[in-house]
């Protein structure tokens, strides 16, 4: 069970791991081993509120594909258990950037002192210019 928060988990059941080999160095052990995890959660299959599964599937996120399911894969240790460690905190890192609500941004003014502190640097940016033209008798 991948626990999100104090009210919110996913069951065991809803995540698909699947051990594969891995790719690339490694010699023999890479070649003979199935250390890497595919992990496979479908999005609207899951057990999840409907509200994070909306933010889910509008996150644009390269782990989503279209259908609305997370594919991740973990290759980065020599041990099968580190991998699936990983792959799971890899989901549970993108199901926690779904929950944060951004503020939402409130437009400002600049207040007076600030038009004024602009104005009177433009000015005196204005005098420095001047004086660097050429001296008349």
């Amino acid at each position: 069970m991948l626990e999100l928060s104090r009210n919110l988990a996913i069951p065991d059941s809803e995540i698909e791991l699947t051990a594969i080999r891995a790719q690339g160095a490694g010699g023999q052990h890479v070649n003979k081993a199935s250390t890497a995890i595919h992990l496979r959660f479908d999005i609207r299959a899951s057990s999840l509120p409907e509200y994070y599964k909306e933010r889910l599937l509008a996150l644009n996120h390269h782990l989503v594909t279209a259908d609305g399911v997370v594919i991740i894969k973990a290759q980065e240790y020599r041990s099968q258990e580190l991998n699936r460690e990983a792959a799971l905190a890899r989901l549970m890192v993108l199901l926690q950037q779904a929950m944060v609500v951004e503020k939402t941004r409130r437009a400002t003014k600049p207040s007076k002192g600030a038009k004024l502190r602009r104005l009177e640097s433009k000015v005196r940016k204005g005098i420095t210019k001047a004086l660097r033209g050429k001296v008349r008798p």
